[in-house]
């Protein structure tokens, strides 16, 4: 592995720890894509700092197992806008 790619990993990982940002968040917070900060947390680091891979792996099942609620609380502001713009016409 090229030694920018573990350097990015390292980064990436320590950054979740330190923030607890999703995938998404950290993916958008750095510029890199969705795709690339998921595969360097999830199969990158473990090559490179197992003991970081380990801290970083729970935190993303903590966001995998909330995710549900995370999409039912958007949906339900959504649709509480909706009804907004709709009481206002």
């Amino acid at each position: 592995m090229h030694e920018q790619i573990r350097r990015r990993c390292v980064r990436l990982g320590k950054m979740l720890l330190d923030t607890g940002l999703t995938v998404r968040a950290l993916a958008k917070a750095t510029g890199y894509s969705k795709s690339t900060v998921h595969k360097d947390l999830t199969e990158r680091l473990p090559n490179v700092d197992v003991a970081l891979s380990e801290e970083v792996a729970k935190i993303l099942a903590y966001h995998k197992s909330v995710r549900h609620l995370r999409g039912g609380e958007a949906t339900r502001v959504k649709w509480m806008n909706e009804m907004k713009k709709v009481g206002s016409n």
